[in-house]
């Protein structure tokens, strides 16, 4: 899992705190501490530091003795840290359609996901002028949808989007299909020509998208 991971990279009390509240219907800073074993100014500081920036809000609740208790719940804002269907499920997915609907349903299906990732595109790009512009916006939006994509100038001067991680890459493994209608969807997002090219070294995998005017 993901925060397993954030754990061991990062040492920070904040994953455990957004660990804890994800699995529940929201927490005091008292009740953070007692779990983490930690200082009430400690857990409060790092509470109210994710509050301020979105990630957490909070309300009061009435107790029978006292002031309310103030109880911490996370945001909407976190929601990308939780994916909610990974490759296994989406391959399940598309090994049920093709047995249900015959050996072309998840070819359609595929098309009919990308068509519509294509006009959320599209209409972020119809307003941008000129192939540079519309590159930058496209690599923003492909970076929300986990692409990490970034707009670089090649060593011979030519523009190209640079996709330094595939959401989809185990997909991609059983249909191939998708390395040419992704290809298709950007030429007819940016008007120009597009060259697809993968690369791995020591580890590191990129998919390079040349753009060429028309």
């Amino acid at each position: 899992m993901i925060f397993s991971i954030l754990r061991d990279i990062m040492h920070s009390p904040v994953v455990d705190i957004i660990l804890h509240l994800k699995q529940s219907p929201g927490m005091t800073v008292k009740e953070l501490c007692a779990v983490m074993k930690m200082s009430y100014m400690g857990v409060k500081q790092h509470c109210d530091a994710l509050t301020e920036k979105g990630y957490l809000d909070s309300w009061r609740h009435p107790v029978p003795h006292g002031r309310p208790e103030k109880i911490y719940r996370l945001t909407h804002k976190l929601d990308p840290l939780f994916p909610s269907a990974t490759a296994e499920h989406l391959l399940e997915m598309l090994f049920h359609a093709e047995r249900l609907f015959g050996a072309t349903a998840p070819e359609k299906l595929l098309y009919a996901f990308f068509a519509s990732r294509a006009d959320r595109y599209a209409r972020r790009l119809e307003k941008e002028e000129g192939l540079e512009n519309k590159a930058l916006v496209l690599s923003r939006l492909r970076s929300g949808d986990g692409n990490m994509s970034v707009v670089e100038v090649s060593g011979t001067g030519g523009l190209r989007i640079v996709d330094y991680h595939c959401p989809y890459l185990e997909l991609m493994k059983l249909y191939p299909l998708i390395r040419e209608i992704e290809c298709e969807m950007m030429e007819r997002l940016l008007s120009c020509a597009v060259e697809r090219q993968e690369e791995e070294r020591s580890g590191l995998q990129r998919v390079i998208f040349s753009l060429t005017a028309i």
